[in-house]
C-alpha cells in the first residue's frame, strides 16, 4: 500500500497538470479560430505546432498507458502486501505457540541465536509496566546498608556463600541477556552506593522491584579489601575465591550477598513480593530524562519511574604513560576492580620488579601488601611520589616521615619527590626517567594517583556537573532532579559544617546510598552524614579519619604510648568485622565530658608515634580529625565537627578518646 500511494502521489500532478494544459488549448483554439470551431479534432500542447492533431493523440496514448501500467502495478503491490502480512501474522502466531509451549528450564542451554529472536514477538503479549508500590508507612530501620557486615546479616549470607559466592558470575551471567523493559527503581552502577540504596528502598517499600545494571561482570562487592586483605590471604585460589580472613582472624566473602539473594532480571516484572536483580555487564550510555528511560549500550531500553546514578568513578593516568604508547599501557594496571587485582596478583608472580606511582591511600596499601609478598618471593617493589613523605597530602609532615619508614621495614623501596618525565620500553624493560633525571627500571607499573567520578551521563541527562570538585551537584536530599538521585562517588553534596565537597569513601558510599534509597521510597531526608574512611598499613598500623585532612592545615596532634591493643587486628577483633566503617552508626554520639584534671605533660615527637589524635583546624575551628592506632571512637570525633566550635586548649578535647588509657 505504501508503494502504491507513493507512485499515485507523483503520478497525480502530472494527470491534473496535462488535463490542464489541455483545456486551456481548446479554449485558445477557440477564440483564434471562432469562425472554424468544429474543424479542431482535438486540444493541442501550447508548446507544440498549432493545428498538430498527431502529437495531440500520441500525447493522449502515452498518458492512457501510463495511467494503466500505474494501475497494474498498484493492484500487484497491493495483492502482494496483503499475501506478506499474511505470512507474517502466520508466523508470529507460530513462533508465539512454540514459545509458549517451552518450559523455563532450557533457557540457560538455548542458544544465543534462538534469544535474540524471542524480544520480536514479546512486545504484543507483554503486560504494561507495573507501578511504583507505596511505601510502607511504618518505619523500618532494621535493614540499612550496615547490615553486610554486622554480625546477624553476615551469617545469613556467608551460610549459603560456602557453594554459591565462589562463581556468583556464573549464576548471574544468563540471565544478563534478558532486559526487563522497566524498572520501578532503577539503580546505574553496582558499588557500594547501589547495594546500600536497593537495601533501603526493600526495607521501606517491601514490594519494591530494585534492577541495578552495572558495567562489570561481578554481583555488587566491597572494594577495600582488594587493596587490604585479600592480599595478606594464604590461601593460593584467593583469586577465584575472593574470600579473606579479617585481621580478627573471621573469613568472609567480597561480595555483600551471594547469588541466590538476588531475582534474574527476566523475572523482575512478574516477582509478585518484588525483589532486587542485577544486570551485569551491561552499561548505560544515553538519558532521556524528559522520558524517563535509558539506553544500553547494545541500544535496548529500560524505562523507569525512580533512578539513582551510582557511577562511582574510573582512575585517573598519567599523561605520560598514556602517551608512551601500547606497550607501555599493557604494562600499566589502574587498580579499581576485581579484574584488577587479579590481573595484578598474576602479574606480581610473574615479574622480578614492580613500580607503584603514588603516595596515598591506594598506593601506600597496594606497597605494603606487595612489599610483604616480595619478601618471600624476591620481588622488587617501588614506590615513587612527588610528595616528600608516604601519604604527604593528607599526614602533617613528621607523621609522614614515620609511616615512609613503617613502609620500608615492609620491604619497599621509596622514591620521594618524584616526578615522572617519560615512560619509555626498552630491551623488553619500562624506563621511567624522572624530571630532575633519575631513570627507574621495572617490569610493571601501578598507577595509584586518583580517581576521576563518572560524569558520561551528565551530558545526554542534562544534569550539573560540578567544576571544582567534579561529580554530579546535587541539593541536600540528593537529588539531581525530581526524580533522580546521585550517591557514592559521583555526587557533589553541599556539607552544611565543610561547604560543597565529594567524598570518595566507602563509609560515604554506604551512608549516601542508604539515604538516597530511603528519599526515593519519599522519606525526604537531608544528607548531613560525616563520613569517615580508614588506612591500614598492614594488620599493625590503622588510622581512622573523618572530615578535611589535609596536610597544608594547621595540625595539633596528640599522642600517647600505644599497647597491644591498638592496631587494626585489636580493632577488629573487639567489633567484630573489618569493614570498620559499617560498624557505625548514624546517631549522634554521647562524648564524655573532659575532665578537670589537669592532661598528662604533652608528649614530644618521637620516632615512635603508637597512638593519637590528630586535629586539623580552618579558622581555628576543627575541620578534620585523624585517629591514629585509635579505633571505634569515631562518633565522638564526629560530634566535635558537628559542634564546630572552637577549642583553648586540644589536650583536653583529646581525653575524650581516652587514649591515655591502658
Amino acid at each position: 500500500m505504501l508503494k502504491c500511494r507513493t507512485a499515485w502521489k507523483k503520478l497525480a500532478p502530472l494527470a491534473r497538470a496535462s488535463s490542464t494544459v489541455c483545456r486551456q488549448n481548446v479554449r485558445r483554439a477557440g477564440l483564434n479560430h471562432g469562425r472554424l470551431p468544429a474543424q479542431i479534432p482535438v486540444a493541442h500542447m501550447s508548446t507544440g505546432p498549432a493545428g498538430g492533431g498527431r502529437e495531440n493523440q500520441l500525447y493522449a496514448l502515452l498518458v492512457g498507458a501510463v495511467c494503466l501500467g500505474g494501475g497494474i502495478y498498484a493492484y500487484r503491490t497491493i495483492k502482494g502486501d496483503q499475501i506478506r502480512y499474511q505470512e507474517r501474522i502466520d508466523d508470529i502466531s507460530t513462533r508465539h505457540k512454540v514459545t509458549t509451549e517451552q518450559p523455563d528450564e532450557p533457557i540457560e542451554a538455548e542458544p544465543p541465536a534462538v534469544e535474540a529472536t524471542e524480544p520480536e514477538a514479546a512486545p504484543e503479549p507483554e503486560p504494561t509496566p507495573e507501578p511504583v508500590a507505596e511505601p510502607s508507612s511504618e518505619p523500618q530501620a532494621e535493614p540499612t546498608p550496615e547490615e553486610p557486615s554486622s554480625p546477624a546479616p553476615e551469617a545469613e549470607a556467608e551460610a549459603p556463600s560456602e557453594t554459591t559466592e565462589s562463581a556468583p558470575v556464573e549464576e548471574i551471567t544468563p540471565a544478563a541477556s534478558k532486559i526487563p523493559s522497566h524498572a520501578p527503581y532503577l539503580l546505574i552502577g553496582g558499588g557500594t552506593a547501589s547495594f546500600a540504596a536497593a537495601r533501603s528502598i526493600r526495607a521501606r517499600d517491601p514490594g519494591a522491584k530494585v534492577l541495578i545494571v552495572t558495567d562489570e561482570p561481578d554481583l555488587p562487592y566491597m572494594r577495600p579489601p582488594l587493596s587490604k586483605e585479600l592480599w595478606f590471604s594464604d590461601d593460593p585460589s584467593v583469586t577465584e575465591t575472593l574470600r579473606f580472613k579479617q585481621w580478627n582472624g573471621k573469613e568472609r566473602s567480597i561480595y555483600f550477598q551471594p547469588a541466590s539473594f538476588y531475582i534474574k532480571p527476566e523475572e523482575l516484572e512478574s516477582a509478585e513480593n518484588g525483589g532486587v536483580a542485577v544486570l551485569t555487564g551491561k552499561k548505560v550510555v544515553h538519558m532521556d530524562v524528559r522520558g524517563n528511560k535509558v539506553k544500553l549500550d547494545d541500544d535496548s531500553e529500560i524505562s523507569y519511574n525512580k533512578c539513582l546514578i551510582a557511577t562511582g568513578g574510573v582512575p585517573r593516568n598519567l599523561q605520560v604513560i598514556e602517551r608512551a604508547g601500547e606497550e607501555v599501557m599493557k604494562r600499566t594496571t589502574l587498580f579499581r576492580k576485581i579484574d584488577d587485582f587479579k590481573s595484578l596478583d598474576k602479574v606480581s608472580r610473574n615479574i622480578q620488579s614492580i613500580t607503584i606511582i603514588g603516595g596515598g591511600f591506594l598506593g601506600s596499601e597496594l606497597a605494603c601488601a606487595l612489599g610483604r609478598r616480595s619478601n618471600e618471593s624476591g620481588l622488587e617493589v617501588i614506590q615513587m611520589y612527588p610528595e616528600k613523605g608516604n601519604m604527604g597530602k593528607v599526614l602533617p609532615e613528621y607523621l609522614s616521615n614515620w609511616t615512609t619508614e613503617k613502609v620500608k621495614r615492609e620491604g619497599v623501596k621509596i622514591i620521594s619527590e618524584a616526578l615522572v618525565k617519560s615512560v619509555t620500553c626498552k630491551d623488553d624493560k619500562l624506563e621511567i626517567r624522572l624530571k630532575d633525571g633519575r631513570v627507574v627500571k621495572t617490569d610493571h607499573i601501578v598507577a595509584a594517583v586518583g580517581l576521576e567520578p563518572n560524569v558520561d551521563l551528565a551530558k545526554s541527562a542534562g544534569l550539573e556537573v560540578d567544576s571544582d570538585f567534579g561529580g554530579f551537584r546535587v541539593n541536600a536530599e540528593l537529588q539531581a532532579r525530581s526524580n533522580i538521585w546521585v550517591a557514592g562517588d559521583a555526587a557533589c553534596f553541599y556539607d552544611i559544617r565543610l561547604g560543597r565537597r565529594r567524598v570518595e569513601h566507602h563509609d560515604h558510599a554506604v551512608v549516601s546510598g542508604r539515604l538516597a534509597g530511603e528519599n526515593m521510597t519519599g522519606a525526604n531526608k537531608p544528607y548531613w552524614h560525616q563520613s569517615m574512611f580508614w588506612s591500614d598499613l598492614g594488620p599493625d598500623v590503622g588510622y581512622e579519619a573523618i572530615g578535611i585532612v589535609d596536610s597544608s592545615l594547621p595540625t595539633v596532634g596528640v599522642f600517647a604510648k600505644a599497647t597491644a591493643k591498638d592496631t587494626p587486628k585489636a580493632a577488629t577483633e573487639k567489633s567484630g568485622t573489618g569493614i570498620r566503617s559499617e560498624s557505625e552508626t548514624e546517631d549522634t554520639a554521647v562524648s564524655p565530658v573532659a575532665s578537670s584534671t589537669p592532661a598528662p605533660a604533652e608528649e614530644q615527637h618521637k620516632d615512635d608515634y603508637g597512638k593519637g589524635v590528630i586535629f586539623y583546624l580552618r579558622d581555628k575551628v576543627v575541620v578534620g580529625i585523624i585517629l591514629w592506632n585509635v579505633f571505634n571512637r569515631m562518633p565522638i570525633a564526629r560530634k566535635i565537627i558537628k559542634d564546630g566550635e572552637e577549642h583553648a586548649d586540644l589536650n583536653e578535647v583529646a581525653k575524650l578518646f581516652n587514649i591515655h588509657e591502658d
